[in-house]
């Protein structure tokens, strides 16, 4: 039970890493300005002057911005985010009671986890909390670039397919990293052998320079042959 706890706590501490240096609502929180000895002081709540600021007011998301970044997740299906999210949290608990509970106790569990869960995280909740998070990256012009663009059929297509090239960019990066690992940890074998009761066995190991054993008998030698028989001499 307590290992399942840890892996839960721990994912939410990896998923929550993105809003854990701001504070909550997802707002970023501006660093005081220096003083400057000899310089007048400001007043305190002045903005120091610098760059555009994308979200000048550390209130509500500007309602018309709040509109647009809401169609923006809307049509690249980063609106449902939140759904996943839970989602996930939900298959890792059951996988991870599944061989600790008895089929009718683990439906009832879930069913218990499921809407506590409900009323402490929800999927609308992770969503509005994404809001904010845009709105500091980009500007309303931003935002209505990338509709522009997710509204094309280019736009809609990328929408489509990017999950599939993620998922076999995944795949092939993981497999050459696997296959890297193995070779360099073999090799290490020499110096540390320690390795080989971890290492699982080579798939195809390399051929040996020794003939292959033939499923026959190997032939024995020749029965002797008998000595001729010498001709009698000639009377």
């Amino acid at each position: 039970m307590r290992a399942i706890i840890a892996l839960i706590v721990s994912w939410f501490f990896i998923s929550a890493a993105a809003y854990a240096q701001s504070p909550a609502g997802g707002q970023q929180q501006t660093p005081p300005a220096q003083h400057q000895p000899g310089a007048p002081a400001k007043p305190a709540g002045s903005q120091p002057q610098g760059p555009q600021t994308l979200e000048p007011t550390a209130g509500k998301v500007d309602p018309a911005k709040e509109a647009a970044i809401r169609h923006l997740m809307e049509i690249t299906g980063t609106s449902k985010l939140g759904d996943q999210i839970v989602g996930t949290i939900t298959t890792r608990v059951h996988d991870g009671m599944a061989h600790r509970l008895s089929p009718d106790r683990l439906q009832k569990f879930m069913d218990t986890f499921g809407q506590d869960l409900q009323s402490r995280v929800s999927a609308g909740q992770i969503h509005d909390a994404i809001i904010p998070i845009y709105s500091q990256h980009f500007s309303l012009e931003d935002i209505q670039g990338m509709i522009q663009f997710y509204e094309s059929p280019l736009g809609q297509r990328t929408v489509k397919t990017m999950p599939q090239i993620y998922q076999e960019a995944q795949k092939a990066g993981g497999d050459m990293g696997q296959k890297g690992t193995l070779e360099t940890l073999r090799e290490m074998t020499g110096e540390y052998p320690e390795l080989k009761a971890v290492l699982p066995p080579e798939d195809n190991p390399k051929p040996s320079l020794a003939p292959a054993p033939s499923s026959a008998p190997a032939p024995g030698p020749a029965p002797a042959q008998p000595p001729p028989t010498p001709n009698p001499p000639h009377k």
